[in-house]
């Protein structure tokens, strides 16, 4: 397995670059069509085909809501073909209000993520920004979710839209080891501008997973990946997807050159129209 650059969190080390899943379970930001072909299109097989790629980088980290079928079979499968175990850093969503649906009960989620060899239990953007309370300052009842995370033997996080997270997090001293925050060129998702959020990752106190670096397609990977790398400490993390082994290979090799401070060097695409461009 090829060496990536790698950082700690928590006293475990991570890659700096974390395989996504919104590209395996049908979360396409573009439209529904789009997610029912992502769905239908990823199999077991195709993820593992995926994995295997990152893994044989030396990327052995991925990040989701769940580590439930397709993906479940997909990293059982590398697992046993590389010898080596993924570390699961699961998003999980439950119930904040009382009255919701049993199974959504917060200890029985959180249960499940360790059922699931959750390393790092990080809840999900849904939760973390509607407990924010921006007139005092704080993340209400998160002292009660962490202890819970800790209970059943994995580090807690917190995965956010709102800069505020990071902001209030630290402020309170939160039981957190580690963010995940959007960041992107494009602003895509983002409550505020890019160089806001370039500013609050640089101050956080603990490393931070930045998530959607290409805007969920909308920028050329090495357009989207030359920011994110550029401005981002070495201490933190850029989490993508990919639909193809060919696509994850291209992702690993533009981001070693440019942690490297090269020039990308790949086949760029041949179209009729950039004829009258080649040497």
């Amino acid at each position: 397995m090829s060496g990536f650059p790698r950082t700690d969190v928590g006293g475990v080390s991570l890659p700096r670059l974390l395989v996504g899943t919104n590209w395996f379970l049908g979360y396409s930001h573009t439209s529904r069509a789009q997610d029912q072909f992502i769905k239908s299109y990823q199999t077991a097989g195709n993820i593992t085909d995926i994995l295997s790629v990152f893994a044989e980088a030396g990327i052995d980290a991925v990040m989701g809501p769940h580590m439930q079928s397709p993906v479940k079979e997909a990293l059982d499968a590398v697992e046993q073909r590389t010898g080596r175990p993924f570390i699961r850093i699961i998003t999980p969503h439950f119930n904040i209000r009382p009255g919701g649906p049993p199974e959504m009960e917060p200890e029985r989620v959180i249960a499940a993520c360790k059922e699931q060899h959750g390393t790092f239990c990080m809840p999900h953007q849904a939760i973390t920004d509607a407990l924010i309370d921006r007139r005092d300052r704080t993340i209400r009842d998160l002292d009660r979710y962490t202890q819970l995370i800790r209970k059943y033997d994995m580090i807690p996080g917190l995965s956010t839209h709102m800069p505020e997270a990071v902001v209030y997090a630290d402020e309170q001293d939160a039981d957190v080891e580690t963010y995940i925050q959007l960041y992107n060129a494009a602003g895509f998702l983002m409550q505020v501008e890019a160089d806001w959020i370039m500013r609050i990752i640089a101050n956080a106190r603990k490393p931070v997973m930045t998530i959607k670096p290409l805007a969920a397609g909308r920028l050329l990977p090495v357009v989207g990946l030359a920011f994110v790398w550029n401005t981002i400490r070495e201490q933190d993390m850029v989490t993508i997807g990919t639909t193809s082994p060919d696509e994850a290979r291209e992702i690993v090799d533009i981001s070693r050159e440019l942690l490297q401070r090269r020039l990308p060097d790949y086949e760029l695409q041949a179209t009729r129209s950039k004829q009258s461009l080649r040497r």
